[in-house]
């Protein structure tokens, strides 16, 4: 009879690494698939203070990050506006990253394999998982292999073009102190530029149908041309994220009768910044306690409490965010309007940056805010009207 405390993941990014290892830790058998183990993930590799505070043994691997304090953001229109941030973010190398989350879950008890599940079959109870090596039975299965893997449809819809983000970008030697995110006209996306610890991460990013992989890679080679940026020596990378519509976060499911998803297998990635690396790590914490406690179902009301609500907000504003008007001019000019003239707002993108800001509390927060820089006579120059204000 099959083992009922054996566990099989697939996928050994940062949610499965930290799944795998909160699982052994609390005495199950956990075994751990995935062909490229850790790897240089195309993406900024940013972790908040939220995710520091809630992990601080990442905000103890100094060595393998860079903590930056500066930020500068840039409109379509070239208004550009540069503030310290209150809590440093920690930028990883995601081979870093990866490294030391499977290293964790290596001395945890976990059995790591670097081997490419080819098959599921089976049941919930008693899955049987192929790979070119051989097989492995296992009673419980944990999805943590991005949103595009190619297991997902078998347990679910597969992810429509809609619900995908597409990013290019380098990995550009050098070094820098400075993040730098340029949003980009007519496109829900944009360009960042993350300091590593031995490199800069170059990217850009926007939604599946928008525009081509060869547009936005001109695009970004133009930018980086325009500032200052030499490709010299530099690797280009492209990748797809996941970045769901409301309605697909509202109906889609994270886990099933003998399966679960965590990470960007679940979707959980904020449709308008991108980040997913605290939801990824989050997820699986709430996914291992849920197993832990013997009540697999908790897992899905956990991640609605936590997540899933925090992301269908992001998903009905994110269009809005990138192409809407507020106060006769576009959202993003106003925002960076705002963040240049007022501190109140320069701490709010503070704590935005941070994750401490959710997104629940934002427009109660910028209503407390906007009455405040009337007073402080700012009405005038950032053209705004009394009536404005009572209608927003």
């Amino acid at each position: 009879m099959n083992d009922p405390r054996r566990i099989a993941i697939v996928g050994g990014g940062p949610a499965g690494a930290l799944a795998g290892q909160l699982l052994a830790t609390g005495g199950r058998k956990v075994v751990l698939f995935d062909e490229k183990l850790a790897w240089e993930k195309p993406c900024g590799g940013g972790l908040t203070h939220k995710a520091l505070t809630q992990y601080p043994f990442l905000a103890e691997a100094r060595a393998e990050s860079k903590f930056i304090r500066h930020c500068e953001l840039s409109t379509p229109a070239g208004r550009r506006v540069r503030f310290e941030v209150r809590y440093p973010l920690a930028i990883f190398s995601r081979l870093a990253l990866n490294g030391l989350l499977l290293d964790r879950a290596k001395r945890s008890g976990v059995d790591v394999r670097q081997e490419r599940v080819t098959e599921i079959s089976g049941a919930a109870g008693d899955w049987l998982l192929t790979t070119p090596r051989g097989d492995y039975r296992t009673s419980q299965l944990i999805f943590a292999a991005g949103a595009r893997n190619s297991f997902r449809a078998q347990f679910l819809s597969p992810i429509s073009p809609e619900d995908l983000m597409v990013t290019a970008g380098y990995f550009i030697p050098g070094e820098s102190s400075l993040v730098q995110i340029q949003f980009l006209k007519n496109i829900s996306g944009y360009i960042w530029v993350f300091p590593r610890p031995d490199h800069v991460s170059a990217g850009i990013a926007a939604k599946m149908g928008e525009t081509s992989t060869a547009d936005l890679r001109r695009l970004l080679e133009q930018w980086l041309r325009e500032n200052d940026f030499s490709l010299e020596g530099a690797r280009f990378y492209s990748h797809i994220l996941p970045a769901f519509r409301a309605k697909t976060l509202t109906a889609m499911k994270v886990c099933g009768d003998g399966w679960m998803m965590i990470g960007d297998s679940a979707g959980l990635v904020d449709p308008i910044t991108g980040e997913g690396l605290y939801y990824a790590l989050r997820s699986a914490e709430l996914c291992a306690q849920a197993l832990l406690a013997g009540d697999p179902a908790r897992y899905a009301a956990k991640l609605e409490e936590e997540i899933l609500s925090e992301l269908k907000i992001a998903a009905r504003v994110s269009q809005r965010f990138y192409t809407g008007q507020v106060f006769g001019e576009s959202v993003l000019e106003r925002m960076i309007l705002l963040t240049e003239h007022s501190e109140k707002i320069r701490d709010l993108m503070s704590d935005l940056f941070a994750g401490i800001q959710d997104y629940q509390g934002l427009r109660s927060r910028l209503l407390r805010i906007v009455p405040g820089l009337m007073l402080e006579g700012l009405g005038g120059r950032l053209g705004f009207s009394r009536e404005a204000i009572d209608n927003s």
